[in-house]
């Protein structure tokens, strides 16, 4: 797990919206020929104050925050890396309390250098940089002035002068400024409607079908080299260095099994869908053996645990991308890979999209779905990454494997008469150096409730350790908070739906935006939707709002999630034996041979 330490103990600011900063360079010659070394220094200060040191095993990174990626964060819907990068914040006792005159400076600079050059009529290559300059100095006012308002000893009233200059500024923004932001908000917009239609195109491959229907359709799996795969099992002792993986790789990388939960059911890893999916696509009635008789090409490649491996381990990039690039150059030697640039392969990646599409020198993850050979295929991941249409969401894996439909029957019933003591739950973990997460609300809030109506499970703790104990709480409960965490989405979301919970989502990339083959486009059947704004505001109570959803109408989507929506989400087990139903690992192949069906059909 990876810790986070901060050079400076930081105070909270006022809220904190995430912005990559990056000065055009003319811009900066300006910029900083105009101010004195004092106030050059003091940026100097703020820079190094808002850089944040993450320590990941042996890893050291230094990372600089960035308010654009955070403001959008759950937009980019994996734009973070899975562990904890604190929002750094000023500390007030850092700054110097004699910078009265150059507050002067610096306000100077801003009125006589940037608002002009807003107001010329920029070039659409110009905005953005003139805006990310602008915001560059903001940050600088926002935090710098009033720290010095707090502590100036000297000339106060010039500092206070300063400020209400700025909050006048702040009051009454430049109209190309206003203008810029109208555009941003555009943009969101613009590209919120391009996700929602992605989803419609994939929405348009599922497959009528409720069995597998070959009609020639052969699916040939590539005999890999083992490095890319079962080898990678073979490291399970050192993948991560906190716990020994290989346990969660016995029966079929299900686990071991739970007894105490019934038949089915076992101690899954979230990580273990490569090997689950592997074990399933081999014993696929439309498997063929002859590659001129496929349609669809899978490719056994365990991407997922090639990063795990490197996650905490002190190596380079090269190091990191080496597996995927020998993968590629193995690909380009094979004739179906060639004759159609892969537009009929599909892979299945055990991890976020974001862990496969590192940027820049980030230390973070592969640039495997970076590569340019890599975006004609079809990646199924646990979560996807919205702004490409070729990643697509499944399922993660749950504790439950039926065998047969009478398991999934038999816990149908035990589930839709369970007994649902709380209204509201929350499991998870309180995110303190985040403060734009609304984990320490929900937690607040939910711990407030009176009579025992909601019930928090600290995950940092090791309550969530066990799965029994985690879907024993789900399956009292009426709703399930399922707020973003490391990542928009969450394995929790599918521990929640099949226990027959309601789930409680307060950022529509956490499912809504996910997985088109295995919930429904009607969310309202099966989740609530509370915006997380809303929550950070504090202009609602999660769970006096919750308490206002009638029992019948709880009742109306318990029975959905239970009967409609709970046989799609699991993974049966390697002999699974389902003919009433389909699982997630079915709705997944079927809708694959449709997919390259109705390719094949527009080739014609």
């Amino acid at each position: 797990m990876a810790v986070s330490v901060s050079k400076k103990k930081s105070k909270q600011s006022k809220k904190v919206e995430a912005r990559e900063i990056c000065f055009s360079y003319s811009i900066l010659i300006n910029f900083f020929y105009r101010i004195p070394a004092a106030v050059f220094l003091l940026i100097l200060i703020f820079l190094w104050s808002s850089s944040t040191t993450i320590i990941s095993g042996k890893i050291i990174h230094v990372c600089v925050s960035s308010r654009k990626l955070n403001n959008l964060y759950c937009l980019s819907a994996g734009t973070q890396p899975n562990f904890d990068i604190p929002i750094p914040v000023i500390n007030n006792s850092a700054i110097s309390p004699s910078i009265n005159g150059d507050i002067k400076e610096i306000l100077n600079v801003v009125r006589d250098d940037l608002n002009p050059e807003i107001g010329k009529k920029v070039n659409a290559d110009r905005k953005e940089e003139v805006a990310n300059t602008v915001q560059a100095v903001n940050v600088v006012l926002d935090e710098q002035i009033p720290n010095a308002e707090n502590q100036a000893d000297k000339d106060e009233n010039e500092v206070v002068n300063a400020v209400e200059v700025l909050k006048t500024a702040q009051n009454n923004p430049n109209p190309d400024i206003r203008e810029l932001e109208k555009g941003r908000e555009e943009e969101i917009g613009h590209a919120k409607k391009v996700v929602e239609e992605q989803l419609q195109l994939h929405r348009s491959w599922k497959s009528s079908k409720n069995h597998p229907v070959c009609d020639g359709r052969g699916i040939y799996v590539y005999d890999l080299p083992s490095k890319f795969n079962t080898d990678l099992v073979g490291q399970c002792h050192d993948l991560v260095p906190w716990t020994d993986f290989c346990e969660y790789f016995n029966n079929d990388a299900l686990g071991q099994p739970i007894p105490k939960l019934g038949k089915g059911w076992y101690q899954t890893h979230q990580y273990s869908l490569e090997p689950i999916f592997h074990t399933r696509v081999m014993k696929h009635p439309c498997r063929v053996y002859n590659e001129h008789e496929a349609k669809l090409f899978y490719v056994p490649f365990y991407g997922g645990l090639d990063i795990l491996r490197w996650h905490f381990k002190n190596v380079s990039n090269d190091v990191k991308d080496t597996l995927p690039l020998e993968l590629i150059k193995w690909l380009e030697k094979q004739q179906p890979w060639v004759r159609n640039a892969g537009k009929d392969h599909v892979f299945v990646l055990g991890k976020i999209s974001w862990d496969f599409r590192r940027y820049d020198n980030s230390p973070w993850g592969t640039r495997f779905l970076e590569l340019s050979q890599m975006q004609n295929p079809i990646k199924l991941l646990i979560e996807r990454q919205p702004w490409h249409v070729n990643d697509i969401g499944i399922p993660h894996p749950t504790f439950f494997h039926p065998h047969s439909d009478d398991d999934i029957i038999s816990w149908q019933l035990k589930i839709i008469s369970s007994s649902r003591k709380s209204l509201v739950s929350f499991a998870g973990a309180p995110r303190p150096d985040q403060p734009d997460n609304i984990r320490s609300i929900l937690i607040n809030q939910c711990n407030s409730a009176e009579n025992g109506m909601c019930r928090f499970m600290n995950c940092s703790s090791g309550g969530c350790d066990q799965p029994e104990s985690v879907i024993e709480l789900f399956k009292e409960s009426e709703f399930c908070l399922q707020p973003p965490g490391d990542s928009p989405t969450r394995k929790s979301v599918f521990d929640s739906l099949v226990s027959g919970c309601i789930p409680v989502f307060f950022c529509p990339f956490t499912a809504y935006y996910q997985y088109p083959w295995h919930l429904s486009a009607d969310h309202g059947k099966y989740s609530v939707f509370i915006d997380q704004e809303e929550v950070k505001q504090m202009k609602v109570n999660v769970v006096e709002r919750l308490m206002k959803i009638s029992p019948r109408k709880r009742e109306d989507m318990r029975s959905f999630i239970i009967y409609e929506v709970l046989p799609g989400l699991v993974y049966g087990d390697s002999n699974s034996q389902l003919e009433k139903f389909q699982d997630a690992f079915s709705i997944a192949m079927n809708n694959l041979l449709e997919r390259v069906t109705r390719m094949e059909s527009n080739a014609q």
